[in-house]
């Protein structure tokens, strides 16, 4: 099995926090989007020939600005390229103003898409403005009920928490309000400023307020605790779903599954080598429409392989399995492991089950941090 990821990179307006790659000028649309059918021609040998693709994931960027029929000419051809199942999940990520009531009744009447994951991120207009966001509070709840009017039961809502904006009381109203519209999957991001992004400037030139650590670590674990109240399972660090709404296409990466990225900045991944499409729209359109691949590789050594499992598996309730790494990569890592992890199970931010180790809600706080110190540098 396998997924294909496509990268849709525009917008109409800059979050002020996004930093993957988009454009707000659709002047070369035309042309990407051509580069987008003809790199699937292209790349069509890229798995084994007996794969077939579990997983089509539209991503961006804004999906969503894309029209019925555009996503149809690109679902078309991605299944004459390859041999796509039956049952595939097929997802459109989204921006609530793009969910009208039309809209929705002709994805679902006139499309495969079968999952949308709608980019809210707050019921609260402050957090909307102060992210730059294109829709209001109002769209954001509107939408979510004309997606299950329409006929959308399989919905993913992302929502961020620590913005400056939001008190731990109006975080709390945020999760009710999904409770309430009975949503089964919630993406939740901590506010992260990173550079080269809208947000990182305007707090440099003390335009923004800096989100505060200790805010986002306590709305983290009233996300946990709310998550756990109302029956969602927490089966990666960021996502939560009622049985059986896991995200299928996240949930291969992070199992090393390979996937194939088509459009500008897109990766890919055939189980040994790593490829990343050019980020940038004109060249990459001019590449492609001449015959020629726009991405780089680059081969992961085994210290590479071993550092992305445990990277990805250790953020799951899947957890790291002590016998994967010894069957894939060998003793030596397997002991570099177990010595690295051994005080993180002492302070009770690991636990340990028949040699799987998963974190537990404290160490959910410090992710990132545990799984550095795990890392085995290249020689």
């Amino acid at each position: 099995m396998a997924g294909i990821y496509l990268h849709i990179p525009f917008c109409k307006q800059a979050c002020t926090y996004c930093n993957f790659h988009f454009s707000t000028l659709l002047k070369n649309k035309k042309d990407v989007f051509e580069a987008l059918l003809k790199e699937i021609d292209m790349q069509q040998h890229f798995f084994p020939l007996e794969t077939t693709i579990e997983t089509i994931y539209f991503g961006g960027g804004t999906p969503s600005l894309l029209s019925i029929v555009e996503i149809n000419q690109l679902l078309e051809k991605i299944g004459i390229a390859f041999n796509v199942e039956k049952d595939a999940e097929i997802t459109l990520e989204a921006n609530p103003d793009d969910l009208t009531k039309n809209y929705l009744n002709d994805l679902k009447q006139n499309t495969t898409i079968n999952r949308l994951s709608i980019g809210v991120q707050s019921f609260f207009d402050e957090d909307l403005k102060y992210m730059n966001r294109a829709h209001n509070a109002t769209e954001a709840i509107q939408c979510i009920q004309l997606a299950k009017d329409a006929g959308f039961n399989n919905l993913s809502i992302d929502l961020i928490y620590g913005t400056p904006t939001m008190n731990n009381e109006q975080w709390k109203k945020n999760l009710e309000i999904l409770f309430d519209l009975d949503v089964t999957h919630i993406s939740s991001y901590a506010l992260t400023v990173e550079e080269k992004t809208a947000l990182h400037s305007l707090i440099k030139r003390q335009k923004a307020i800096e989100p505060d650590d200790e805010q986002t670590a306590q709305q983290f674990s009233i996300l946990l605790d709310k998550m756990q109240e109302h029956h969602f399972v927490h089966y990666e660090i960021s996502n939560f779903c009622k049985t059986p709404y896991f995200a299928k296409h996240n949930t291969n990466y992070w199992k090393g599954i390979p996937y194939l990225g088509i459009g500008p900045s897109a990766h890919s991944f055939d189980g040994k080598t790593r490829y990343w499409n050019i980020a940038n729209n004109a060249i990459y359109a001019k590449k492609i429409l001449s015959n020629e691949l726009a991405n780089e590789s680059e081969l992961l050594s085994d210290t590479d392989k071993y550092n992305e499992y445990v990277m990805t598996s250790i953020r799951t309730i899947f957890g790291t399995d002590s016998s994967t790494i010894k069957q894939d990569f060998g003793e030596d890592f397997l002991q570099y492991f177990l010595l690295e992890i051994s005080p993180f199970i002492d302070n009770n931010w690991i636990t340990e089950n028949k040699g799987i180790y998963t974190l537990t809600n404290s160490g959910k706080l410090f992710c990132d941090y545990i799984t550095a110190n795990l890392f085995l540098e290249n020689d």
